[in-house]
């Protein structure tokens, strides 16, 4: 083999080292690992997402409201809307109990908040108790006023349901707690009402797929 010919082969095998080496590198880029000099790979994160993830994991809480009662300062705060259940749609005993219950935490959501809404629509408005109870919850929260306790429980109820009848009686014990009226100006108003502890029937009627009450009176 002459030194010309030695020359030709090593540049010839020169070549085919480039070219494999080339090959090489493109297949690295070909199998998923992407190129690596400033862009991210795939496996490890990058500069901006890892700071992300941190800034997440380190972000405070939006803190929930807390639930504050009234007092001589002012209004109750954050009072938590009662939640139906969902038993009482249910035309039964257990139903109607559970609707009795439902709408007398209401009740004591409006003497709380002076809101009566949810309970209104579900008492009818030929029911005169509870109009006298809802003007009173009215006067009580009337220009700026508000109260300070008269909460409202009834930890017994029981109904003498009878299938099919037209309305459903429920006897009901209601405590409800001492009541102080305050003015817009923080001043004491009208003379505080007295706690009470009585048993009260609530009339009921089922319709369209839910209780309204339609009457309600005290057990003398």
């Amino acid at each position: 083999m002459t030194s010309r010919t030695f020359s030709s082969g090593r540049m010839r095998l020169s070549a085919i080292s480039v070219l494999a080496a080339s090959v090489l590198v493109l297949s690295g880029c070909s199998n998923g690992e992407g190129p690596t000099n400033g862009s991210n790979d795939g496996a490890t994160p990058s500069a901006s997402s890892a700071a992300s993830a941190t800034q997440s994991a380190t972000a405070t809480p939006t803190p929930k409201p807390v639930y504050k009662p009234a007092d001589a300062k002012g209004r109750a705060q954050n009072v938590p809307v009662p939640v139906k259940p969902a038993l009482a749609d249910k035309n039964s005993k257990e139903g109607v109990e559970a609707f009795t219950k439902y709408w007398f935490s209401l009740l004591n959501y409006g003497y709380e908040t002076g809101d009566l809404t949810a309970w209104s629509k579900l008492s009818a408005a030929s029911c005169s108790f509870c109009n006298i109870l809802k003007n009173s919850v009215a006067v009580g929260f009337k220009e700026g006023r508000w109260q300070v306790g008269g909460r409202l429980s009834t930890p017994s109820l029981e109904s003498k349901f009878i299938p099919g009848a037209a309305t459903q009686q429920v006897v009901v014990q209601v405590i409800q707690e001492k009541i102080q009226y305050y003015k817009a100006d923080k001043s004491v108003g009208r003379p505080p009402g007295d706690g009470s502890n009585a048993a009260s029937v609530v009339i009921a009627a089922y319709s369209s797929g839910k209780w309204a009450v339609s009457d309600m009176h005290l057990i003398q």
